[in-house]
């Protein structure tokens, strides 16, 4: 007899009796065969101090476990084309707007991918900062709670029905199933018949938290994570995961770094055998001392979790994950550790080549790409070098003389060439360095014989900061002035000055990173200065051949403050595809991902990609939440812009100030202005400051001032949430491109309205920049003002874009200058945007504007229609209408 009756009515009566306080069953959802036998699964609602959501849908033969009960439209036309870009193999461009879940799809649709195809590799998703981490590392935990437990009521439902079907066989077997086959079981697109592998195992449950189950750290019952024994592991810096009290007192990151191999470097732990003296760190011992013992369970660890059970453990942390990076099943770690190649050797070098790599907020991928592969070099960097250079001159002198042994082995060893003398497999507790860029010459050949010597090696590398400090006194003298040259000119200056080979130069920065662990120097950031002058003569040299990618700017004066002098040389990338090329080649799928990537079609073009998939979707709503306007004109009529030839008139600074002062009149709770620059924001504040503006402006709300100490940002950002919490309301002034607008919500009250004064454009006059639009339209064909409003807007699109962080929060978006009214410009602006921005709110004067804004807040101030709200909302019977039913073939 059919299983399906007994299984369902098992579970009903399971639950109410355990652990439930509700129960709701929907109709039958897809027909799924064990052992031959149809069993008709239901979607199950619990409350049991915590719901569990039973969004559980076929998307095109695969099983999605989405742990909410109901879905927007967008969130699965999002995992629909993320499930086209997987299929194929290929890369893709999503632009999914801003507060609608972008981050629970990702990792619903790819976690639910993985399990359905075993070969799959890792996910690796990355992120710009440690708060967007733990962010994806909670909703990841939120994903594979909700697949564990529909996998047990799987598992349970099947016994059950066995059971209850009074064949014992039968049930045993079912019961023996591991997880992995009833993951396999569920899936609607199964058929065939499974076989019992394990005995029947007592279930274990994890620690709870205010009455259920905790979603982070180990994860022992029900099968592991996700009910598949999934690993998920986020990676930072030693700041962010040292457990060990001495270090942690430490003031900044280099001097955590400098601590942690004092007392973890090989050569430190060899001199503790011998000296009592010498501290270790008990961590870090713990950790090798376990050996092949330090494997991590199944769970999901957030930053704070890591710590936690490595000081259980009296494991370090720092490393134990970097071990334990070929076992996860999820990686979340920093953009830097994909994409700059000073530290992606060395994390992501074991990564197999079907992982997912997931770029999630990537409107600014290329401009990081860029600045991972940039060098910039000046005065105070070079004597920092001549005097690094002196103390490692002294100190191979001392060693010469006490351990002139460990010098011929590191001799030895680069006679052997690089690979042979293990300097780019180096172990995880001494890589302190990792070239920019390594050639294959440089990766396969011995080290040239000119520098293989120490003192050699020194007296090189004291030629090149000569050579730099003679370039930068031409440049800085009353003949001087900016220089712009490619790296094959200023390579042929070099060597016909220096009388140096061009060969020798691609090995610098390797070649020093060999020297400093042989002299076994404990805190590498005080030789900064001097990596960075190696680097710079490697790049030059691997680069100088071929089509120039990368610019030489010396400038006489580099600094941002107004009359100081200080000449600098820098070596300017000027394609953002070297850096993330190999990502692209080496790895089956990557998907870039952002609320704001519009205008989206510039992206390929930049990083030489041709994705699969390319597409921005827009909001569904209920309610028009949010409202863009154009401001163009002032109460008196006259145009207001940031173009360079008005931004200084009176009239405009006024016009500034009055809007501002009657939108923190008329709109309560936070506002948030953004302006184009930090100089700007100043002047402007200081002409406010002799209006009397500020003095009105603080009659209605406190001012809070974004600055470029991160510290003091910090604690405006803290106290501005505290005005707004008591009720008596905040103005945040900031800077597009600044620490707020990049990764900073203003969600709910917080942000009721966010005005962005001028379109943030670059600073046009830039060498660095001009010699990038130059590159852009030879190779490229990308012409220079195309390329300058793509920047402008997407930086605009990404301020403005704080204000709204879900469907029932609402938001005004005020554009004030007159050029948001040209076709050409306000086009650019995302779908999401664009959908509410009608004729009505282009071309306003600040009059018009403010009787927009307070109509608006009244209309949105009325509560929340419910059922209305539930129209864009999808249910599960609505999902599957959507998807073609997949036919059911029954197993034999």
């Amino acid at each position: 007899s059919s299983l399906a009756p007994r299984a369902f009515d098992y579970i009903l009566s399971h639950h109410r009796s355990c652990y439930c306080r509700q129960l709701v069953a929907h109709p039958p959802r897809v027909g799924l065969f064990v052992n031959g036998v149809e069993r008709q699964q239901r979607t199950l609602k619990f409350s049991f101090g915590f719901i569990f959501a039973t969004m559980r849908f076929n998307l095109e033969g695969l099983e999605v476990f989405f742990p909410y009960d109901r879905i927007y439209l967008e969130q699965y036309q999002y995992m629909r084309s993320l499930k086209q870009t997987l299929d194929a193999g290929g890369h893709c461009l999503l632009e999914m707007p801003t507060g609608t879940g972008k981050t629970v799809c990702l990792l619903s649709l790819i976690t639910s991918y993985q399990m359905a195809n075993p070969n799959c590799g890792k996910l690796v998703y990355c992120t710009r900062t440690v708060p967007e981490m733990n962010s994806v590392m909670e909703e990841l935990g939120t994903v594979f709670s909700y697949r564990s437990e529909q996998l047990r009521l799987d598992r349970e439902a099947v016994v059950a029905a066995a059971a209850d079907a009074n064949n014992t066989q039968q049930a045993e077997d079912a019961t023996m199933m591991d997880l992995e086959e009833l993951a396999t079981i569920a899936s609607p697109t199964n058929n065939t018949q499974q076989q019992p592998q394990a005995r029947k195992r007592k279930r274990i449950y994890g620690p709870k938290q205010n009455g259920q189950k905790t979603n982070m750290g180990p994860i022992p019952y029900d099968g592991g994570a996700g009910g598949s024994g999934a690993l998920a592991l986020c990676l930072s810096s030693r700041r962010n995961m040292c457990i060990h009290e001495r270090v942690l007192r430490e003031s900044d990151r280099e001097g955590i770094d400098a601590a942690c191999r004092s007392m973890t470097a090989p050569w430190a732990l060899e001199r503790a055998k011998t000296d009592e003296s010498v501290e270790t760190c008990q961590y870090f011992d713990g950790f090798q001392s376990a050996g092949e013992a330090t494997s991590m369970p199944s769970g999901v660890y957030d930053l704070e979790e890591l710590k936690k059970w490595g000081k259980g453990k009296n494991w370090c942390p720092y490393y134990l994950t970097r071990q334990a990076i070929n076992h996860a099943t999820v990686l979340v770690f920093n953009y830097q550790y994909m994409l700059d190649p000073k530290v992606a050797k060395m994390v992501s070098k074991e990564l197999e080549s079907e992982s997912i790599i997931v770029f999630d907020e990537a409107h600014n991928i290329d401009s990081v790409c860029i600045e991972a592969l940039s060098v910039t070099v000046n005065e105070r960097n070079l004597e920092q070098a001549s005097r690094s250079l002196g103390r490692l001159s002294s100190e191979v002198s001392r060693i010469k003389a006490s351990d002139s042994e460990r010098l011929q082995r590191e001799y030895q060893n680069l006679v052997n060439g690089l690979v042979d003398q293990g300097l780019l497999e180096a172990s995880a507790n001494e890589a302190g360095f990792a070239s920019n860029v390594l050639s294959p010459d440089v990766i396969n050949e011995a080290v040239p014989g000119n520098i293989r010597r120490a003192e050699h090696f020194i007296s090189f590398m004291k030629k090149i900061v000569e050579h730099l400090k003679t370039r930068l006194r031409t440049v800085a003298g009353p003949r001087g002035g900016v220089i712009s040259e490619t790296p094959l000119a200023f390579l042929h200056r070099m060597i016909t000055t220096t009388s140096l080979e061009a060969k020798p130069l691609k090995f610098a920065y390797s070649r020093l990173s060999s020297l400093l662990r042989t002299l076994q120097v404990p805190n590498l950031d005080d030789y900064n200065a001097l990596t960075d002058v190696a680097d710079f003569a490697s790049l030059v040299a691997t680069y100088s051949e071929g089509l120039p990618k990368f610019a030489i700017i010396m400038e006489p004066n580099g600094s941002s403050i107004p009359g100081a002098s200080d000449p600098v040389i820098q070596l300017a990338c000027l394609d953002a595809s070297l850096a993330i090329a190999p990502l692209f080649k080496r790895f089956g799928s990557v998907i870039i991902t952002s609320g704001t990537l519009s205008p989206i079609d510039l992206y390929p073009k930049l990083l030489q990609f041709e994705p699969c998939v390319s597409e921005s979707f827009n909001m569904s709503t209920f309610r028009p939440c949010i409202r863009p306007l154009v401001i163009t004109r002032g109460s008196d009529q006259l145009p207001v812009s940031t173009k360079f030839d008005d931004r200084g008139d009176m009239g405009v600074v006024r016009n500034y100030g009055s809007m501002l002062v009657e939108l923190c009149s008329s709109i309560p709770d936070g506002v948030v202005a953004f302006f184009t620059s930090y100089s700007y924001m100043e002047s402007i504040i200081s002409e406010w400051d002799g209006m009397g503006i500020l003095r009105q402006l603080t009659k209605s709300k406190l001012v809070f001032i974004e600055t470029k100490d991160v510290v003091e940002t910090t604690l405006a950002l803290d106290n501005f949430r505290r005005a707004c919490d008591s009720g008596r309301g905040a103005v945040f002034l900031s800077v597009a491109r600044g620490k707020v607008s990049e990764g900073i919500n203003f969600d709910r009250h917080y942000g009721r309205a966010v005005i962005m004064f001028g379109v943030p454009f670059q600073y046009t006059l830039s060498h660095i920049l001009r010699a990038r639009l130059e590159y852009l339209q030879t190779n490229y064909q990308i012409r220079e003002q195309d390329f300058l409003n793509f920047d402008a807007l997407r930086q605009a699109s990404q301020c403005v874009g704080r204000v709204i962080r879900s469907k029932i929060d609402y938001g005004i978006i005020i554009l004030a200058d007159s050029r948001y009214n040209r076709h050409d410009k306000r086009t650019k602006l995302p779908k999401w945007i664009l959908q509410f921005l009608g004729d009505g709110q282009l071309n306003l004067s600040t009059d018009t504007a403010i009787a927009q804004v307070k109509h608006f807040l009244r209309v949105m101030a009325q509560p929340v229609d419910q059922n209305k709200l539930k129209e864009v909302l999808l249910s599960l019977e609505e999902v599957e209408a959507m998807n073609p039913p997949t036919q059911m073939i029954e197993a034999p």
